[in-house]
């Protein structure tokens, strides 16, 4: 605010007292974003520059000029500074007395502000000059953020009311129009009703003390009632489709989570397959490896017996029982080679079933996720257009009920308008029928007692009449007097209005004029009048017959049309009762669909589990065949242990042997 009033102070040539102490007063702490100069008479060079400084970053959301007497030049200033602005949202001018040059820069800053979401103009008078009021109009129609218009006691007539409703057909933004206390009148109030029709957001339309029929009055509230509930609707479809998007949005989440866990736990599993099958392929190689050993260590223990077959070939009696047992080993190591050949040759055999097991469970479990994949992208597309359908299902319920209600709204008006301009003739012709029985049979009875006095009474009638005629003709120059004093403030209006009073007093000169013409001639006629008066009660009884007759066929008629009345609005129920069937069956088929999607999530999730147990099953497996593995290994090497001594055993005996023999001895002692 320090740093505003500063640049005020640089700005204006002649600075207002008024101004800087306002803006040097500390702002309360709920109006820190406000600029309150109401009622301080701004001058016009205060006005440029608050016109030049507000373009700028102004810290001002609400900026509160009323009553503060600017000229037109100051508020086209003033305006043109806050076209450019962003930051104010509230805008007040009233009693301002704004007028032409003020209309056409509100409808310049309605155009190129995009900020001012209220504007208040009470107590100007935008609405005396037309062209200045369309140039606003036109601003207003093209405008796309205002919510909030304010436009009591301008002056606006039923034309202003007209280019307003031009405005309002093209905006779809406005929420409140105050146009109370203006000269709307009945032209206006209609426009404005027609307008209502393609505008569907505004929701508050004040047009008290416009001299606008009850009527239309009714039928604005009914319109801004239906906005309303319009709003509610459409505001209650948007949160559920912002709930139902939200949970979308969660489920694929979930899916896409649970997808990519599921991704990983494969890939460990079949990391941990490889390493495994790596392992495995290792200790086959290992036991290969042993094997050859092994056999290195039969052939070497084969030529060992040839060369000891060889040496002992001379001594075969001492060495039977020797070869017996050699032979014995030979046949255990034969053999026990065999049982572990065959034994290698089922564990390899049994890696490369398990292998292939567990290639083909992988293959299987890929393929299922592939389903899934697809069962979950199908269940996506239908969730889709579920809501799709549903979202046109609601667009269409909410524009059946609306049409529903204009028409039975209609109907209401029409039958109300028909019972009452039926009523209304039937009333009229009822007191007409007996005014002229009662009168003609009084007018019997004293026409022959009171000829001399009816006389006397006409002369006094036509003396009153006269009297009333000089009288009306100085309450219709006073009138035509008022009437062109008020042609300036309202033009159409009072000319439409003096045309209807000036026909109504002619017709009241003429009817006077003729019944003073009558009375001069009913004492020539009064002879003539008791025949006619006999003729015309049997012409009246006659007439009476007719309108009795004419009072069924129209009782008839309204018989006619309340049954037809009963019949369409039965037609409109056995409508929505189908539409509601409609939609209950889409219903009952959606909540179907959300069945079929929750078996599908728990089949899913079955799956899922399966698949893990599957997967625990195998690891299982795994562990079981390294524990063989390492059984085995231990066997082998426990094997190798005997061999080893059971080869050590033999060479020592084949040592003693060698040493014992006689060969041994003859050796020794050369």
């Amino acid at each position: 605010m320090e740093e505003f009033r500063r640049g005020y102070a640089r700005l204006c040539a002649a600075p207002q007292g008024d101004v800087l102490r306002r803006l040097r007063e500390p702002p309360a702490p709920a109006s820190r974003a406000r600029l309150d100069l109401a009622a301080l008479g701004l001058s016009l060079d205060t006005c440029g520059a608050l016109g030049r400084l507000l373009p700028g970053a102004a810290p001002f959301a609400e900026v509160a000029l009323g009553d503060c007497g600017l000229s037109e030049e100051g508020a086209k200033l003033l305006l043109h500074g806050l076209c450019s602005n962003t930051t104010v949202k509230t805008l007040d001018l009233k009693g301002n007395n704004l007028r032409t040059m003020g209309a056409e820069a509100l409808g310049k800053l309605l155009r190129q502000n995009k900020s001012i979401r209220s504007l208040i103009l009470e107590w100007n008078s935008l609405g005396v000059w037309e062209e200045g009021f369309s140039f606003f109009c036109q601003g207003l129609g093209a405008n796309t953020v205002l919510q909030r218009l304010d436009l009591r006691n301008n002056q606006i007539n039923h034309q202003g009311a007209g280019e307003l409703a031009m405005a309002l057909k093209q905006n779809a933004s406005l929420q409140e129009l105050d146009l109370r206390w203006n000269n709307i009148g009945l032209l206006g109030g209609r426009a404005l009703l027609n307008c209502l029709h393609s505008n569907k957001t505004l929701k508050r339309l004040e047009l008290a003390g416009n001299n606008v029929p009850s009527d239309i009055l009714k039928a604005v509230e009914q319109a801004m009632n239906h906005n309303q509930d319009r709003q509610t609707i459409l505001d209650e479809t948007q949160n559920r489709t912002y709930i139902l998007t939200k949970e979308v949005l969660s489920l694929k989440d979930e899916k896409t989570k649970q997808f990519l866990d599921l991704m990983d736990t494969i890939d460990k599993q079949r990391e941990e397959i490889a390493r495994s099958g790596r392992m495995s392929a290792a200790r086959a190689s290992q036991l290969q490896e042993a094997l050859d050993e092994q056999h290195s260590i039969m052939n070497s223990l084969r030529a060992k017996l040839q060369m000891t077959e060889a040496a002992l070939a001379l001594s075969e009696q001492k060495v039977h029982n020797l070869g017996e047992l050699l032979n014995a080993t030979k046949q255990e190591q034969t053999s026990m080679a065999e049982r572990h050949f065959t034994e290698l040759q089922q564990q390899k055999q049994e890696g490369a079933d398990r292998e292939g097991k567990l290639l083909r469970d992988l293959s299987a479990a890929s393929d299922k996720n592939l389903l899934l994949r697809n069962q979950v992208d199908e269940l996506e597309k239908k969730c889709k257009v579920q809501q799709d359908q549903l979202f046109q299902v609601k667009q269409d319920l909410t524009n059946t009920t609306a049409e529903l209600k204009l028409r039975a709204v209609q109907a209401e008006e029409r039958l109300e308008m028909e019972k009452k301009r039926f009523k209304q003739s039937l009333e009229d012709m009822e007191s007409l029928r007996l005014k002229e029985v009662d009168h003609m049979a009084q007018h019997i009875e004293a026409s022959e007692r009171s000829m001399q006095d009816r006389i006397q009474r006409l002369e006094a009638i036509r003396i009153a009449l006269e009297e009333e005629l000089s009288r009306v003709k100085a309450a219709a120059l006073t009138e035509r007097g008022q009437a062109e004093e008020e042609l300036i403030k309202v033009r159409n209006q009072a000319r439409l209005e003096e045309q209807q009073r000036l026909e109504h007093l002619e017709e009241k000169l003429r009817l006077m004029t003729e019944s003073r013409d009558e009375a001069q001639n009913c004492c020539l006629k009064q002879k003539q009048m008791v025949a006619e008066a006999q003729a015309k009660a049997n012409q009246l009884s006659l007439h009476a017959d007719g309108l009795r007759r004419r009072l069924e066929e129209l009782q008839q008629d309204l018989n006619s049309k309340e049954e037809e009345k009963v019949t369409e609005v039965n037609k409109v129920k056995v409508e929505l009762q189908e539409q509601i069937g409609h939609l209950q069956a889409e219903r009952t088929a959606q909540e179907g669909l959300r069945e079929k999607i929750a078996a599908l999530e728990r089949q899913l999730k079955a799956l899922s589990s399966n698949h893990r147990e599957a997967l625990l099953d195998k690891e299982s497996e795994i562990s079981m065949l390294l524990e063989k593995l390492r059984m085995k290994e231990a066997d082998i090497s426990r094997m190798r242990e005997e061999e080893a001594q059971r080869a050590s055993f033999l060479q020592n005996a084949i040592m003693a042997y060698v040493q014992g023999s006689p060969l041994g001895t003859h050796g020794s002692r050369k």
